[in-house]
């Protein structure tokens, strides 16, 4: 559900449980939300999030009413209890580009033309995407960009022979110093960074179908199906033959 809510000074919210998520972007105003009991005051330019489970109580300022953008929305299927990884308030998260997808949304959901529902759910997980991005780049170290270039060559060309000396050179390193480079800014050895990225691209043809292991072994890069069974089975933990479909 979403709601352009323009708050009355006597809006509020009854103390209750959510069996929702509550996604709020407020553009004026202010507002006290209680969530579990503790109290958050939200103004201009803040988010609020309530994961689903929790005690939701509210109400605005009567001096200053508080207009949001509210998104009430479950996960489908089994995995409702997932929570978004953010604080209760977020201050001043509103991008141009957020604000932008926020209003095409509304007239989206306003508009309610054929399947509009359909559109609605993919301008909002866009926005959950930026969401998530900003957040990753905020918590999460900047990766050297020729790590990132390598990172990015091995996923487009993961089916090819590739060795260190090879990816060395299309950043022009020396290769001993781009293993310890790629070390430190990934956590993983370039061999098991393209292992991994070899061994999800082979369990996702598998699960797909259409193909048997050898076959994807080869698509995959690797000549030798034993030893592709055991690199699947020790990144996995089950052999490729449990993705088959």
């Amino acid at each position: 559900m979403f709601v352009d809510r323009k708050c009355f000074p006597d809006w509020e919210i009854a103390r209750s449980p959510i069996d929702f998520h509550d996604l709020t972007f407020i553009l004026e105003g202010r507002a006290d939300y209680y969530i579990n009991g503790r109290k958050f005051t939200v103004e201009a330019g803040d988010m609020l999030y309530a994961p689903a489970g929790s005690i939701r109580e509210a109400q605005t300022c009567k001096q200053s009413p508080m207009h949001s953008y509210a998104f009430n929305f479950c996960w489908e299927g089994p995995d409702n209890h997932v929570q978004l990884p953010f604080h209760t308030v977020t201050r001043n998260r509103r991008t141009k580009e957020i604000m932008d997808d926020i209003r095409d949304f509304s007239h989206v959901w306003m508009g309610k033309q054929p399947l509009y529902r359909m559109k609605a759910r993919a301008i909002f997980q866009l926005i959950v995407y930026r969401l998530l991005s900003i957040a990753h780049h905020q918590e999460a170290p900047l990766v050297d960009p020729r790590v990132h270039k390598v990172m990015a060559y091995i996923m487009d060309h993961y089916s090819e022979n590739m060795s260190i000396s090879k990816l060395a050179a299309g950043v022009g390193l020396n290769p001993v110093y781009l293993g310890k480079l790629f070390k430190q800014n990934t956590g993983f050895t370039c061999k098991e960074f393209m292992n991994k990225v070899r061994v999800n691209n082979a369990e996702m043809i598998l699960s797909a179908g259409g193909f048997n292991v050898s076959e994807v072994a080869e698509h995959c890069g690797y000549h030798d199906v034993a030893y592709f069974s055991n690199v699947f089975k020790m990144i996995k933990g089950y052999p490729p033959s449990s993705a088959l479909k």
